[in-house]
């Protein structure tokens, strides 16, 4: 006799991966959003219609980044743009990462945090990857951030792209990782709020690592061939 024949409930279908949420409605917080990235991420989510707040060390510096970025785009400090937001983007330099979050413990508790620092070195032979005692800037922010919700994504997006104005659509694939499969459904989500882009799940932060360590190789990419290369996930 089988398990249904006993009377036991069917399982359930398993679940469709392209289907998500909708996060139209989530208030996205950048920290670092005074820099290249965190500029240009904040740029593309208030152009798709996302509701933005930009965070610095210094409020007038964010917000007078915000002006510039205009789309409502709002500026505060970061403990503010921490509190005010549903999702929160780290876009902060390797160096300041620990620094930053650990300042941020109580505002970001309960939050969904993504990821997106690459830690990395230069010299005179070009870039390379950095390995943190933790294993990942995701997995330091996992440790740092025990009471929140810390996902992985947006490694291998383009400052130059995301900034140019003239751009409709950013032709790259998000890969996003996390250990909670409803966290990584919403960054998935907000990747595909900007026009062009895909979010993929690639899997947990300890894969984080190699994810990470990717733009060195992107960056000489970038350099050989005078381009400013992302990502697409093939057969997906």
């Amino acid at each position: 006799m089988t398990t249904h024949e006993k009377g036991s409930a069917p399982r359930p279908p398993a679940k469709d991966p392209r289907d998500l949420p909708d996060v139209s409605g989530l208030t996205v917080g950048v920290l670092g959003g005074t820099g290249p990235q965190g500029r240009g991420l904040a740029y593309r989510f208030a152009r798709a219609g996302q509701k933005v707040i930009i965070g610095s060390r210094a409020a007038d510096r964010a917000q007078a980044a915000a002006e510039e970025l205009g789309h409502g785009v709002e500026g505060a400090d970061n403990a503010e743009c921490a509190r005010r937001s549903d999702a929160v983007i780290v876009a902060v330099p390797w160096d300041g990462h620990a620094k930053t979050l650990e300042s941020l413990r109580g505002e970001l508790v309960g939050k969904l945090v993504i990821d997106c620092v690459n830690p990395l070195g230069f010299d005179k032979k070009g870039a390379y990857a950095l390995k943190p005692e933790e294993g990942s800037a995701a997995e330091q922010a996992a440790a740092l951030l025990p009471e929140s919700r810390v996902t992985a994504a947006f490694h291998h997006l383009s400052a130059v792209l995301l900034q140019d104005t003239a751009i409709e659509e950013i032709d790259t694939d998000v890969l996003v990782l996390g250990e909670a499969r409803a966290d990584t459904d919403l960054v998935q989500a907000l990747a595909g709020r900007i026009p062009g882009m895909r979010g993929i799940f690639a899997g947990r932060l300890r894969n984080a690592h190699q994810v990470e360590s990717l733009v060195a190789n992107l960056i000489s990419v970038n350099r050989r061939y005078k381009a400013h290369a992302g990502l697409r996930v093939t057969d997906v």
